[in-house]
């Protein structure tokens, strides 16, 4: 029987604005801008800005309820 270590099945929880994007489907000029409209929270690491899972999640769920809210 084949062992999987547990590095190789643990998902990042904090992605680069690139990566965000891609999660996303989106080009990473709306995420910078979602971010300046302070709709797409990010955390700071150093200089580096990154998106944790569940700030995207948020904002995920922010698109559906605006969507929701216009369809009504």
């Amino acid at each position: 029987m084949e062992r999987v270590s547990a590095a190789s099945t643990v998902q990042p929880r904090l992605h680069r604005v690139e990566a965000a994007a891609e999660l996303l489907g989106v080009k990473r000029t709306v995420i910078y801008e979602q971010i300046r409209l302070g709709r797409l929270r990010t955390v700071r690491l150093g200089r580096r800005r990154l998106v944790p899972t569940e700030y995207i999640d948020e904002y995920v769920d922010l698109l559906k309820r605006e969507s929701e809210t216009t369809a009504s």
